[in-house]
């Protein structure tokens, strides 16, 4: 659901990646954790769909020089809960989420990412700004009655 905005995606993206695991399981590296493995195919697959159904548009991108320290009380990202933050995580712009969700939560570099998407780096690192941004906005809106002090460049920056 990270990647994705309808559970009818999801079911596309996990049946074409289990697919993928029965169609390669002849190729599975057995020194290598197995979750790890299956983990991966279901990220590239979700990818893969992205990049079929979706369109970028970098023309209106921000310089990474123009985007401020993004704000947000620490203590309300341990308030929130994961549903919480998927909801709003899943509010952002489809290129929006997708660097978001490789950057943060899987742990990709801009470069990789960059190189997956088929994107400079420089528009990896705009991405991901610009989606720290819009989501201080929903965070604040959702949750207005909190101060805002912590830096969210703080829970992943490389």
């Amino acid at each position: 659901m990270r990647y994705v905005e309808n559970k009818q995606e999801v079911d596309e993206i996990i049946n074409d990646s289990f697919l993928k695991i029965f169609n390669n399981l002849a190729k599975y590296d057995h020194s290598q954790p197995f979750k790890a493995w299956i983990r991966k195919i279901i990220v590239n697959t979700a990818i893969d769909h992205f990049r079929k159904n979706q369109q970028f548009n970098y023309n209106n991108q921000s310089n990474i020089e123009d985007i401020g320290d993004v704000e947000v009380d620490e203590n309300i990202i341990s308030k929130i809960s994961s549903e919480e933050i998927l909801l709003l995580i899943n509010k952002l712009s489809p290129s929006y989420r997708i660097v978001f969700n490789l950057f943060v939560i899987e742990g990709y570099t801009h470069r990789e990412i960059a190189d997956m998407l088929g994107i400079s780096e420089g528009t990896s690192k705009s991405n991901l700004m610009d989606a720290r941004k819009k989501l201080q906005g929903l965070i604040r809106s959702t949750y207005p009655y909190h101060s805002y002090q912590f830096k969210l460049s703080k829970i992943h920056e490389n």
